[in-house]
């Protein structure tokens, strides 16, 4: 069984109305819904804020918690400078004991995925676009059973330059109507720890509802999945990245 965290900040549900009765039951809510239709996958979910508006910037990722986490999928928007450091320490170190790690969207400038790409991961973007992303590894176990490509109407808009590393492996290309290219999903190993990046996901858009966005989540969670967690005392540190 494959244990899956998911962690989603949760502002957007509880204080924006468009995005509440896009995803009633929040973005974690729909993203689980779909996960746990498979036999070998069993998901909770933690928030920085929960359905009154409270914040917690440990986000409820506790020791405890990690220690019972395969893989942690990691959604964040406007609150991630709110993510307390000592949280974003305990990720790192998780992810180089082993631990997989799938961040969407807006992630790409969470504090976890930048310390451990270890550069900004600034993008360009911009609201509003019809995006086609195109499968150009299919072979990869994240990509079966998706086609040579598929069309989100609408996305927002990620573009290049972005800020990272180049991946390890370059599964999809995204490209807009504008001319914008973006490297929409990437994967890298840090440690132990396999992580996957994927671009698609703004919470103003039903993009969780869309069966390719849903299956390669699936296929990343069973892929990023450690099949040994190394112990803590194996693990090297991680030092603090400032940006």
């Amino acid at each position: 069984m494959i244990r899956v965290t998911i962690f989603n900040e949760n502002w957007h549900e509880v204080f924006q109305e468009e995005v509440r009765k896009l995803y009633p039951d929040g973005m974690h809510g729909a993203i689980k819904d779909f996960l746990g239709k498979n036999d070998d996958i069993e998901v909770q979910c933690v928030t920085m804020y929960n359905d009154k508006g409270e914040m917690d910037a440990t986000c409820g990722i506790t020791d405890e918690l990690l220690e019972n986490t395969d893989v942690l999928i990691w959604w964040s928007h406007g609150k991630y400078i709110d993510v307390a450091d000592e949280t974003v320490q305990k990720v790192c170190k998780a992810v180089n004991c082993g631990m997989g790690a799938i961040f969407l969207h807006s992630a790409h400038i969470s504090k976890p995925f930048s310390r451990l790409m270890g550069t900004t991961c600034y993008l360009s973007w911009r609201e509003d676009g019809n995006e086609r992303l195109w499968n150009i590894c299919p072979s990869h176990p994240i990509m079966q059973g998706v086609g040579e490509y598929f069309d989100l109407k609408p996305e927002e808009v990620y573009a290049e330059p972005f800020d990272v590393p180049a991946p390890e492996e370059l599964l999809m290309i995204g490209a807009y109507a504008t001319c914008e290219v973006f490297r929409s999903a990437c994967t890298y190993q840090r440690g132990n720890g396999r992580i996957f990046y994927f671009q698609p996901g703004h919470e103003s858009y039903p993009t969780f509802y869309n069966e390719n966005v849903q299956k390669i989540i699936t296929n990343a969670v069973r892929w990023v999945a450690p099949t040994y967690r190394f112990k803590e005392r194996l693990c090297p540190e991680i030092f603090p990245i400032e940006l």
